[in-house]
């Protein structure tokens, strides 16, 4: 079920009603939100509602396993049967096909043909989010970090819950664990701030992502047709895209989670406004930032020894995170890029400079800051392209097109102009200056002027909704 989607907008108010109204114990409201989010998930195919309850138990009896266990060696292999079985999960259902089609590439390069095997797997939504949400849970139980829960339908809800279930924030258990056990009453400020992220998400992702998406596509599936300014246009508009879009889907889960009383961690942070590419990564996706910070950066590590180690450690953490978002070398090549970019930062030990907000207690930024954010934010756009484009083929042509000096000069004036949105043009300085002025807030509707934003933001979620085509979230691929 699509957040966009009619069906939500049916969907979220009548649990709301079942939720407040008719179920006061936190028994039942829990019970709710476990069939609430198995429906939820189960719009897309409920075959793969029996993924989750597998993963739910197995991590579920392990937990309790760790609990009693005392003996090291035991409580090792405990651990390990739940690594391996989450990994193992995602990685069949994710991997499997790009494993095999490379290996059979490795052999045809030595003239050896082998039998295909390839199958035809379904990637099911959100599996790279809750495996990864169950796997946290027995880690911190077997670090003694988490008391494991013994009440299954809490537990359960908490795998599934669907705000975050499909694309995230992924939640830590120490954190929306037990806020299943704590009674629940109705807030009304805290209801009010969830709809106003409610709001902004779908402006972010109505308004800006799909509209963006609709040139950023035609951009990426013609590229050898245009000239170099387009094709700079296109990267844009992909930045742009994947930004509104994922972040979107992120308030618009930590919104919805509000109104039935449960806080979720923020994902995003401005990451655009960012002065390098550390900050960068201390903005973006931070669920999954300090997912792999915790469990594989610091345990292989973090900062901790010689200068070749940290540059290993992170090497390893950028490929790994570019490889859990898709079974395809471009975002392998993607990852490697962003460690690069990073690498500079690590070695004069300036990765942990640009902690504040940007321009703290100041109206505008400076001339160096801009040209901070500005070059990072060409540094993002440039990585951007290698997870856009199908192969690593397709993007290095792509980024020799942009600074083919024939092919940038050779300015084709209508399949420019066919490309370049004027709506567009005038929806991202709308972004922009929203951001950038209350930057200090969750959404514009937190500081001055909420009526005024409000009404603005409304207006054009009405004027480009009805034109809307419910297009899926990107992240719903990973």
């Amino acid at each position: 079920m699509l957040f966009n989607s009619i069906e939500f907008l049916l969907f979220l108010p009548a649990v709301f009603f079942l939720y407040w109204l008719i179920l006061k114990k936190i028994e039942l409201q829990n019970g709710l939100i476990l069939i609430a989010s198995y429906v939820f998930y189960g719009w897309w195919d409920w075959r793969f509602l029996s993924l989750i309850l597998l993963s739910t138990i197995v991590d579920y009896t392990l937990a309790l396993r760790l609990k009693k266990n005392k003996n090291n060696l035991q409580r090792k292999y405990l651990l390990w049967t739940s690594i391996i079985f989450n990994i193992g999960l995602l990685g069949y259902f994710k991997y499997y096909n790009f494993f095999i089609d490379n290996w059979i590439q490795l052999w045809a390069t030595f003239d050896i043909k082998m039998h295909e095997s390839s199958l035809n797997i379904i990637l099911p939504v959100g599996i790279s989010f809750y495996t990864f949400q169950t796997l946290s849970y027995t880690i911190d139980v077997y670090r003694n970090k988490l008391e494991p829960t013994k009440n299954f339908i809490a537990f359960a809800s908490f795998v599934s819950f669907f705000p975050q279930l499909v694309a995230g924030p992924i939640e830590r258990a120490s954190n929306l664990l037990p806020q299943f056990f704590i009674k629940r009453k109705f807030e009304y400020q805290l209801a009010k701030s969830g709809i106003k992220l409610i709001l902004w998400g779908m402006f972010k992702k109505i308004v800006i992502a799909d509209n963006c998406a609709i040139y950023a596509n035609d951009i990426f599936s013609n590229y050898n047709e245009l000239s170099g300014v387009t094709l700079i246009l296109g990267a844009i508009y992909f930045s742009f895209q994947i930004y509104c879009d994922f972040s979107g889907y992120s308030d618009i889960a930590i919104g919805t989670a509000r109104l039935f009383g449960f806080k979720l961690m923020r994902n995003f942070n401005y990451p655009y406004f960012s002065r390098d590419i550390a900050e960068f990564w201390r903005r973006w996706h931070i669920s999954l930032s300090t997912w792999f910070r915790d469990y594989l950066y610091i345990p292989l590590g973090g900062s901790k020894g010689s200068k070749f180690q940290q540059i290993r450690n992170v090497f390893v953490i950028f490929l790994v995170s570019g490889f859990w978002h898709g079974a395809n070398w471009t975002f392998v090549v993607w990852g490697g890029l962003n460690a690069l970019f990073f690498l500079p930062l690590l070695l004069t030990n300036n990765n942990r400079k640009n902690l504040n907000i940007t321009s703290e207690n100041k109206l505008f930024p400076s001339i160096k800051e801009l040209g901070q954010i500005v070059f990072t934010f060409t540094l993002t756009t440039l990585a951007w392209v290698f997870f856009r484009s199908e192969t690593i083929t397709d993007a290095l042509n792509y980024l020799r097109l942009v600074f083919s000096n024939e092919t940038f000069l050779k300015l084709n004036y209508l399949s420019t102009i066919e490309r370049f949105s004027f709506e567009i043009i005038f929806l991202l300085p709308i972004l922009l200056i929203y951001e950038w002025f209350y930057r200090k807030e969750e959404t514009p509707f937190n500081g001055k002027f909420q009526l005024i934003n409000e009404t603005i933001i409304l207006l054009l979620l009405l004027v480009f909704g009805i034109y809307s085509n419910y297009s899926n979230f990107i992240y719903f691929q990973f």
